[in-house]
């Protein structure tokens, strides 16, 4: 999985490119720290992330029990000031379902693969070059 970003010259506005540039999203700063706030800032990207995985591998398992969970709302609110960095989920379905159907997907929401990555850590590995030719 790869993306890459593209800082826009004179700004703090990025074109992301998603799966070898299918898909873009763009990104940009509040004013209060030099952007425009034409987009969300990259760090918002993140619980959105998770909520929409969590809504969707809801989604994804549902379908497979034939289950009908209504109308599907994921609010992920993101402290990340707090260390270490503090995630709220709060998921609302608005099917029929049993407790015992709301349990198994209290844990199905929990398998999210973001989820799962946030949980485990993760590993950097960086480089910085220069591409122009040296003075």
């Amino acid at each position: 999985m790869r993306a890459s970003a593209h800082l826009i010259s004179g700004s703090l506005r990025n074109d992301v490119s998603v799966r070898g540039g299918r898909f873009h999203v763009v990104t940009d700063e509040p004013e209060s720290v030099g952007g425009a706030d034409t987009a969300p800032a990259p760090h918002e990207l993140l619980p959105a992330a998770l909520a929409s995985c969590i809504a969707t591998t809801l989604a994804m398992y549902a379908r497979t029990k034939e289950w009908d969970l209504g109308d599907v709302e994921v609010e992920v609110v993101y402290h990340q000031r707090e260390t270490p960095p503090r995630f709220e989920v709060d998921i609302s379905l608005g099917g029929d379902l049993t407790g015992d159907q709301l349990r198994r997907l209290e844990k199905v929401a929990a398998s999210c693969p973001v989820r799962r990555s946030l949980e485990a850590g993760a590993v950097f590995e960086e480089r910085v070059r220069a591409t122009a030719a040296a003075s």
